[in-house]
């Protein structure tokens, strides 16, 4: 079944120019798989990024658990790296986990945009500067 995607070309350079400043690594996580980085990416300019091989898991609801359902496959590959996830369909319990890992010495930032708008220039500044505090603590 079809699934409506809205895409801005704006974001192509806003996510490109974060890469480049060599402060994250992306990686897709998202219910379109490989799909994302030979469908999405090429249409936005993006060059590829690799992606997580999420199950296709047989749920009615993104949230079967009261969190999103990808967390437990993100956690399991996250490990203890830090991270910034983006997604537009956390959870309170998703926060929590956040800031659990965070606690625990895993800095992670969880940036929610409103499904509404999608990804703003700010949540791409909020990243960069996440990053770019943590790299320069690592100093």
């Amino acid at each position: 079944d079809p699934v409506p995607v809205w895409l801005d070309p704006s974001h192509g350079p806003l996510l490109t120019d974060l890469v480049a400043s060599g402060l994250v690594t992306p990686v897709w996580c998202t219910s379109w798989r490989k799909d994302a980085t030979t469908i999405i990416g090429p249409i936005l300019g993006l060059p590829h990024f690799p992606y997580l091989d999420l199950p296709r898991p047989q749920i009615t609801t993104s949230h079967p658990n009261g969190y999103l359902w990808k967390r437990d496959h993100v956690d399991a590959w996250l490990g203890t790296a830090p991270a910034i996830w983006i997604d537009d369909d956390f959870t309170p319990r998703d926060h929590s986990w956040a800031a659990e890992r965070t606690a625990g010495g895993h800095p992670t930032l969880l940036i929610q945009p409103d499904p509404s708008t999608g990804l703003r220039p700010s949540h791409i500044s909020e990243a960069r500067r996440w990053a770019s505090a943590r790299a320069a603590a690592l100093l």
